[in-house]
């Protein structure tokens, strides 16, 4: 795809301005064995002793491929496409794309020659010359009122909130208490134990090897809606399938099969809402998977419970248990209905080349012409730009050969693995069995995994204002001290003597997971599928989201099929200290290779990405040191400043990086 033109040719040195010309020059430096532009989070090519940012060793001139030069200064430009272009070229430039593509009447030409500018900075829509006064006012009021949006981008929350429910009530654990004794596998043999764990693990095995690798054909032939539409139809459809299996093999093909409507839909709906929903909101609207899924893992936890007491009918056996199975359908069902009623992602519009319907989806998503135009005309720059940075390669190869892309990879498969090991996911598949095997009664295990439900659902919502406020990285670092102290807590709180002292073991053992929930859900829950839709281009998004929910269910299936046999080998004690002592390790890898994310739109993490693996690494060990100073010694210290990026607002009125020296 290639810009239309925008006016009359200007002299090439003349049409830059001195950012671009200084960019330009800065692009030859670069770590020698990283190819990493200097400029990226350094002011200065010279080592920043008070901040660290540059070993002096690691720099000299250079030259490079002109595929990566290439590739590098459209990075650049990802920060911010339209800095340092004037105002009136910009409204120029609003309204060839929109007689171009053809995108409505003369209003809808004025909104995207007015929209052209406010892309440059939304902020400053009042230096804007010709807006009308309810123009300035609906902006205002998006600027001011970030929860004020239109209705029916509440809609589409609503029905990706569902779609999360579906997942949740998929995931919880009641009927195995019954169906493993009729299908013959409920005793402490390593048959039974390894037969458990496969029939848990079905669904994401599939998801890890074949379903989340249908996340790219689906939505390229479906999109978004469609695949959301057949992924909860696959779901409904295998609930319903679960209750009718009378033999162990004939659960597994059938929870086997609920995999092809968990993995797409586990990739697909987590970008549907980053899509659709403006910047200072979308980490809040996005990280909803998680609050919803807990809402899903709570109502399926009371549905067990409400279902429990069924009686077997005439020629039925295990009515109960079998109810419990299908009634995840439900809201499966509810998706289904529903989804059609939402618009398309426009984002996927502009990935077809369909902009009129792209300007069309995001006006029902807006409550102005004007902020739909602007939305849609950076998006279009933005495609653009990282159109020119494809060069014709498999996507996945750009994944592992692009350094930005790499260590988003990094930081995205990082967050997954310990998504797993970080042990939620043995408590909401065996927290019934778990608390069955510390004393309880079947129905009190039931009501104690619904307490763990309610507990998980009730603190994930305070992540909704933390995870754009408080941060994704110091929400995990701040987390996983806690989640190991809590696993430790638990495991050996099976060592307290049954007979003797079987209410204060029961007690314990329900208060190491309560307290472990609670720490967990506005933490390691929200964050890891927030974070991974929103760390990779768009370009290679839906591949990196495919490589993420893959791995983030391969490890589900690791730990789903290994932890019966695993707590029979280790023991309770040893086998919940084995995933506390991997929160230890998760806690010093989320410090050295996770960078912040927060407060960045989804193409401006472009720079944050950039810097080398090894710089953030030493700086989140140095953070280690300015943590003691500042608060245990209680000294008056500054924190390190890893980022100096210029400032991309003033860049329009020739704002010079030189004038940056002390930042």
């Amino acid at each position: 795809m290639t810009s239309p033109e925008i006016g009359p040719s200007i002299p090439e040195t003349a049409s830059k301005t001195s950012s671009e010309r200084r960019l330009e020059y800065d692009w030859d430096y670069h770590d020698i064995n990283h190819n990493f532009p200097l400029r990226t989070f350094c002011p200065d090519p010279e080592y920043d002793d008070e901040n660290h940012s540059v070993p002096p060793a690691a720099l000299r001139m250079g030259t490079t491929t002109a595929a990566e030069r290439a590739r590098r200064n459209v990075n650049a430009k990802l920060a911010n496409p339209l800095a340092g272009i004037s105002h009136a070229m910009l409204e120029d430039m609003g309204a060839r794309y929109a007689r171009k593509h053809q995108v409505g009447d003369q209003e809808d030409i004025r909104a995207f020659s007015k929209g052209a500018v406010l892309a440059q900075d939304p902020s400053k829509y009042q230096t804007v010359a010709g807006l009308t006064e309810e123009e300035q006012m609906v902006l205002h009021t998006e600027e001011h009122h970030r929860w004020h949006q239109p209705p029916l981008l509440y809609i589409v929350i609503v029905v990706c909130s569902t779609c999360a429910a579906v997942q949740g009530m998929e995931r919880r654990n009641g009927g195995q208490l019954f169906y493993k004794y009729q299908y013959g596998i409920g005793g402490d043999d390593p048959r039974s134990t390894w037969l458990t764990g496969l029939l848990n693990s079905a669904p994401y095995l599939c998801c890890a090897f074949l379903g989340c690798w249908l996340t790219v054909p689906f939505n390229s032939l479906f999109g978004r809606r469609g695949t959301i539409f057949l992924t909860c139809l696959f779901s409904a459809l295998a609930c319903f399938w679960q209750a009718f299996a009378n033999t162990w093999w004939h659960m597994f093909i059938a929870r086997f099969f609920l995999g092809f409507g968990i993995g797409p839909k586990s990739a697909t709906v987590p970008i549907f809402a980053a899509e659709t929903t403006p910047p200072r909101i979308r980490g809040a609207l996005v990280m909803q998977w998680q609050v919803w899924t807990a809402f899903g893992i709570l109502v399926g936890y009371a549905s067990d419970l409400c279902l429990y007491k069924v009686q077997d009918q005439a020629g039925v056996v295990g009515l109960n248990w079998r109810l419990m199975m299908a009634s995840a359908m439900l809201p499966a069902l509810v998706v289904v209905v529903c989804v059609f009623m939402c618009p398309e992602s426009p984002r996927w519009y502009m990935s077809k080349g369909r902009h009129f319907k792209a300007y069309q989806s995001m006006c029902k998503l807006r409550y102005n012409k004007i902020q739909a135009a602007r939305d849609i005309y950076y998006m279009h720059t933005l495609l653009e730009a990282e159109n020119e940075i494809k060069h014709g390669r498999n996507k996945f190869i750009e994944i592992l050969a692009v350094p930005r892309n790499r260590r988003a990879m990094i930081a995205s498969e990082l967050l997954m693995f310990l998504q797993q090991f970080c042990g939620v996911n043995i408590i909401s598949y065996y927290s019934s069995q778990i608390f069955l095997d510390g004393g309880f009664s079947p129905i009190s295990a039931l009501s104690a995994s619904l307490g763990f439900g309610l507990i998980n659902w009730i603190f994930a919502v305070p992540a909704i204002y933390t995870i754009d406020t408080f941060g994704r990285r110091n929400l995990l670092l701040t987390t996983y001290p806690f989640l190991s102290l809590f696993l430790f807590f638990t495991g050996f709180s099976f060592s307290i003597p049954a007979e003797t002292e079987h209410s204060t073991r029961t007690a314990c053992i329900a208060l190491g997971i309560y307290l472990y929930g609670i720490v967990y859900s506005p933490g390691q829950g929200p964050v890891p599928f927030t974070y991974s839709a929103e760390a990779y281009p768009l370009y290679v998004r839906a591949y990196g989201m495919s490589l993420a929910t893959a791995t983030t269910w391969f490890f589900n299936a690791l730990l789903s099929i290994t932890w019966p046999s695993m707590q029979a080998a280790f023991t309770p004690q040893g086998a919940f200290s084995w995933y506390a002592g991997w929160n230890v390790i998760g806690f010093f890898l989320i410090l050295t290779l996770l960078p912040e994310t927060k407060g960045k739109t989804l193409e401006e993490l472009d720079q944050v990405f950039s810097v080398p693996t090894n710089v953030h690494a030493r700086y989140g060990l140095r953070q280690l040191r300015y943590f003691v100073k500042r608060y245990v010694l209680r000294r008056d210290v500054e924190p390190e400043r890893l980022y100096a990026h210029e400032d991309t607002r003033d860049m329009d009125r020739g704002f010079d990086h030189d004038d940056e020296k002390g930042m």
